[in-house]
């Protein structure tokens, strides 16, 4: 008999939520509803991210969201049979919201609940798309907190080949994006004005390209931004589009160049890419070319699934149920995670 999978996510600022139905006999788990509320408009006022603001969005929105998936399904809240939420990392506040809803909700159900790594959604989560992938392969996760290679031989056997010493990738864009004076949220406003400027405008380092290992750093990517702008000085603003696609070639080009050693240097001939990131065009069409050649399959989520959202952490409790790595518990005293190393899961 199958299973359905109630998913809350409340990380940082999108409040997701979604409804995945587990099958019997280990099918690939289906998506049945998903909704999803942004607090962009919210926080741009200031900039960034204020986590009271975000906390009490999630209170306001968590139960609406939650009724929404549960129409568009045809189902109930006695049709659940698991509530999952993120346990972690994140905002703690924030993380809180959704873990104090699913654990009364699991309580008022009589139903048991299981907290969810969040990256561990993220990395799952190209399992929701129409061409998922097989295990193993390596994983690229790249957002606005953390940009990591990765070995994936199966759920919840996971090793870490690389990842950022200072900034993740999703910094780097949205940090030189507020150099350029663009608005909040920076870097997807930096790859939109990047598509009519000149990425070799501007020669702009490409931070541990040559390490010889599988590290990322941008801190110094930024600065060279920083150093950059204020060059231009009042020519910034008619050269801004330019100095956007040079700041994009070099992120892209580090993703890119390091993915494909890490392809290299296992053998591995499939590739998961996923997190905010995994929606630029540019990475996609650069990654996807530079595997093509290789014969090496590329997989990603939905465009609509990359940022956070409420369907990867119910696939992601599915899958780890699936896998035997879990077992859902009816225990309703509730903590948070909010740093927590992907690796130190089993």
């Amino acid at each position: 008999m199958s299973s359905l999978i109630l998913g809350i996510e409340s990380s940082c600022d999108e409040t997701g939520v979604a409804l995945v139905r587990l099958p019997d006999g280990g099918a690939v788990p289906q998506l049945l509803s998903h909704a999803l509320h942004s607090q962009i408009d919210m926080h741009r006022a200031y900039g960034g991210v204020v986590p009271e603001l975000a906390s009490r969005d999630h209170i306001r929105r968590v139960l609406p969201l939650t009724e929404h998936v549960l129409k568009e399904s045809g189902t109930t809240l006695q049709d659940v049979d698991v509530v999952a939420f993120t346990r972690g990392p994140g905002l703690a506040g924030a993380l809180l919201v959704g873990a104090g809803v699913a654990c009364a909700l699991g309580a008022a159900l009589d139903r048991p609940v299981l907290g969810v790594h969040h990256l561990e959604g993220h990395l799952l989560s190209p399992f929701l798309s129409e061409d998922p992938p097989e295990f193993p392969f390596i994983a690229l996760l790249v957002s606005g907190g953390h940009t990591q290679l990765m070995r994936v031989d199966g759920v919840g056997d996971y090793a870490i080949l690389g990842e950022t010493i200072d900034d993740a990738a999703g910094e780097a864009f949205d940090k030189s994006a507020k150099l350029m004076g663009l608005p909040y949220p920076g870097g997807p406003e930096l790859s939109r004005l990047a598509e009519g400027g000149d990425p070799e405008a501007f020669k702009l380092p490409r931070p541990l390209l040559h390490s010889g290992d599988l590290d990322f750093s941008f801190a110094g990517l930024k600065t060279a931004v920083l150093t950059q702008a204020k060059k231009l000085g009042d020519d910034l603003e008619a050269r801004k589009a330019d100095l956007a696609a040079s700041t994009q070639a070099a992120i892209v080009d580090v993703l890119v160049r390091k993915t494909l050693t890490a392809l290299k240097d296992t053998g591995m001939r499939r590739v998961v890419v996923a997190g905010g990131v995994g929606a630029n065009k540019l990475l996609r069409a650069q990654l996807n070319a530079a595997c093509a050649k290789r014969q090496i399959r590329v997989h990603y989520p939905e465009l609509h699934l990359c940022t956070d959202n409420g369907a990867m952490i119910a696939m992601a409790a599915a899958m780890r149920l699936q896998a035997g790595r879990e077992q859902a518990e009816k225990t309703y005293a509730f903590d948070v995670k909010p740093r927590w190393p992907l690796d130190s899961l089993k």
